[in-house]
């Protein structure tokens, strides 16, 4: 019985899965798509920053006169959480300002999703590689104990060269962790910044709206 319990864990630790080197490799992968992914929402943020000071004034110059297509066209020069959120309740200003909040709140759930994809699999991947390093180092040890089993001579040397090359799975799961998990509290950062700014600009949106009567005469 032992015979055969000992046949069959070499042969299950014979098969591919049970070397290190595929997670190596997996690890690799892993780096390179959270790489492209860091680069891709670093290029998208930037390209939808705005001034919001300079964006907050002129929409509210142009809310002070009356003039809501003037601050919608303020709006529209911009392709950005902030503006595209207070562009969709500013269209539909005369609807009131109850329809207004609600208009501004789906959307704001809408354009939210658009700025935080692909942050997932950052906060995966931040979460999930060390254990995935360690995986790989664990696979390195128990056949680094196989290969001493089968070959006792210079045994210390064997088991010590083996260990040293496992670890460095776990160092290289580190290494893909750390710059994700950096990546991913920066990038949510700027989600939080431009969800406030957006809430500010929905603020004065609704405080205009809310000073003067601006649905048609005879409305319920």
């Amino acid at each position: 019985m032992n015979d055969k319990a000992g046949s069959l864990v070499q042969t299950i630790l014979g098969l591919p899965i049970f070397r290190s080197e595929w997670v190596l490799y997996l690890l690799i992968a892993l780096s390179l798509a959270s790489i492209a992914v860091m680069i891709e929402r670093w290029y998208f943020y930037q390209k939808r920053s705005i001034d919001i000071a300079e964006v907050r004034d002129a929409m509210t110059r142009s809310l002070d006169k009356g003039d809501f297509s003037g601050a919608a066209t303020v709006l529209q020069q911009h392709d950005s959480l902030e503006t595209n959120v207070v562009l969709v309740g500013l269209k539909a200003y005369q609807k009131g300002p109850e329809s207004v909040e609600d208009l501004i709140a789906g959307s704001l759930g809408q354009e939210r999703a658009r700025y935080e994809r692909r942050l997932g699999f950052l906060a995966t991947l931040a979460s999930n590689a060390p254990y995935i390093g360690l995986f790989g180092t664990v696979l390195g040890i128990v056949r680094s104990f196989r290969d001493l089993a089968s070959n006792m001579t210079d045994a210390s040397a064997s088991v010590m060269s083996g260990i040293a090359e496992a670890l460095v799975a776990t160092a290289v799961g580190l290494l893909v962790a750390i710059p994700a998990v950096i990546a991913y509290n920066v990038f949510r950062g700027r989600v939080k910044s431009s969800v406030t700014d957006c809430q500010m600009l929905s603020r004065i949106l609704l405080s205009q709206l809310k000073s003067v009567d601006t649905r048609p005469a005879g409305a319920e």
